[in-house]
Order: C-alpha cells, then structure tokens, then sequence
C-alpha cells in the first residue's frame, strides 16, 4: 500500500472517530482534516496555533484515536510528502507565458491553475473502488434523488439530465414548488441520495441529508471538507477541492466528480442502458434536434 493511502487511512479513521472527540479535539480534527498537507511539514505548534488548540490536544487527539502520539500520527503524512510526485515543469512554464499575455494574463493563469490544480487534488484523494461502491449503490437504487441549491442545483440538474438520456429513476430535487424534505417524504432504504454543498453549508442541504438517514436512505455526499456535516453523515463521501482566486466557489471539481459517477455507473450497469443511451440519440436526430457537419 502506498504511502499516499497510508495517510488516507489515518484522515479516514479520524471521521469515522469524530463523535468520541472532545469539542476541543474536534477543533483540531477539523483542522487535520482540511490541511492534511500542513501536517507534514508544520511543527505540532505550528498546527496547534493555525487550528487554534493547545499542543497537548493534538497529542489527546492521535491517542483517541489509536496512535501512542501526535509524532506517530504524523508519519505518514511526513512519508507521502518525502514519496510525493514531482512539479509539472511544463505546466509551469505554460502558465508563466499566459501571465505575460496582457493585463488580465494573470487572473487568466490563476483561474487555469487552480481549476487544474482543484480537479488533481479532487481525484488524488479518491480511490476508485470508493466511487465503485458508490455507482453499485447507485446502479441498484429503485430512485435516485440528487440535491443542490444555488450553484450546486445546476450542477445536480445537468447529473440528473445526463443520466436520463439512458435511466428513469433519477430525480433532481428540490422540485419546482417544493422542498427537499418533502421530496424524500417517501424515500427508503431502496434509494439513494446524492447531496451537495459546500461552505457555507446550506441548512436545507444538511437537513435532508439527516432527515434521508433517519428514513435508511443510502447517501452520497458531495463537500468541500473531510469535517463537512453531510460527508460525515454520508454512506459515501467524496470531498471537493474549490478554491478559486475569485469570490465564488469552483465547481469544475464538483462537475467532474459527478461525471465520474455517472461513468462508473454506466460502465457496471447493463447493456441496456447503452442502447438507451444510443436510442435517446438516435430519436434527436430523427427529429432534427442536431444539426449534422456541414449543415
């Protein structure tokens, strides 16, 4: 197993601890869990400050969660950095020559590294037998319901619009005219909620997560942090990387994310649903919906 899993391992175990967590020590979870990069090369201080603890709740934190310290806690996020991939030179030198473009060449290069830069670190924490699991969970749901509010209701209408170019059972929620605890009023244990939301968490998001639960809904969840309520509560949990140097969100990770699942669940579905998918288009073109080359 590689080191970079490794490290996962030890990010994994501490969600699934967080209950048993003092408040104190849930600070500095959260902290861990958001920066698992700083742990690597931050001293015990350093992060105790950033994350605003004492250093000895960083020590209580490793302990509770079965590390005899916070030193042997941190090794193998020390071993993942010395193993780490190295910088694409060529990107670099790329993204160099844009910010001499002109006077928006710099915002130009920002905007392009970080989405880059959001969609390698999106996919570098995700392993492929997770997303497996979640399209299975997916695949074999009797409704599928998929949950976004401002930007992310876009982003969940154009899964659902996808999907139903080959499958019937998804549902983009919250339905004109109605909310999303009334949309899962009926859900049980035979569906699947995917749900996405990202800081500020939208309470409406974080309800019906909760409310999906309490009913046996399986959850997928979409956020930008490890400590996120819904990833906590969720079957399967996928964090986003966001950062962009504007004042909105990215949602190229989350759009990707989500495209992934979709192949995935295509990929493990069966035949069926490929030549739907190949009828839906051949009905389009039948009724002129695209225009061919050359027209």
């Amino acid at each position: 197993m590689n080191d970079t899993n490794v490290s996962s391992e030890v990010l994994e175990r501490l969600t699934a601890e967080w209950e048993s967590l003092t408040p104190e020590a849930q600070k500095a979870a959260r902290y861990v869990l958001e920066n698992p990069r700083e742990v690597g090369v931050s001293t015990v201080r350093e992060i105790a400050e950033a994350a605003k603890v004492k250093p000895n709740t960083l020590v209580r934190m490793a302990r509770q969660i079965g590390f005899e310290g916070y030193e042997d806690f941190r090794a193998p996020f020390r071993e993942a950095i010395r193993n780490g991939a190295v910088a694409l030179q060529d990107r670099a030198r790329w993204l160099q020559e844009i910010r001499k473009s002109g006077d928006l060449g710099g915002l130009y290069a920002d905007m392009a590294e970080a989405a880059l830069r959001n969609v390698e670190e999106t996919f570098q924490a995700i392993d492929a037998r997770r997303m497996q699991a979640a399209a299975e969970a997916v695949w074999a749901a009797r409704s599928v319901f998929t949950l976004g509010v401002g930007v992310n209701n876009a982003n969940a209408r154009n899964f659902t619009y996808l999907a139903s170019t080959g499958m019937v059972q998804f549902h983009a929620i919250p339905r004109a005219g109605s909310v999303a605890a009334d949309d899962l009023a009926w859900a049980d244990g035979r569906d699947v909620l995917i749900a996405i939301t990202c800081k500020p968490y939208r309470a409406e998001v974080v309800e019906a997560v909760r409310l999906a639960k309490e009913q046996g809904v399986q959850v997928i969840a979409l956020s930008d942090s490890p400590a996120s309520p819904i990833v906590r509560a969720a079957d399967h949990g996928f964090v986003l990387a966001t950062d962009t140097p504007q004042f909105f969100p990215s949602s190229v990770a989350t759009i990707a994310v989500l495209e992934t699942l979709l192949s995935f669940v295509i990929a493990i579905a069966s035949d069926e649903v490929a030549e739907r998918v190949e009828t839906f288009h051949a009905r389009r073109r039948r009724l002129g919906l695209y225009l061919e080359d050359g027209e």
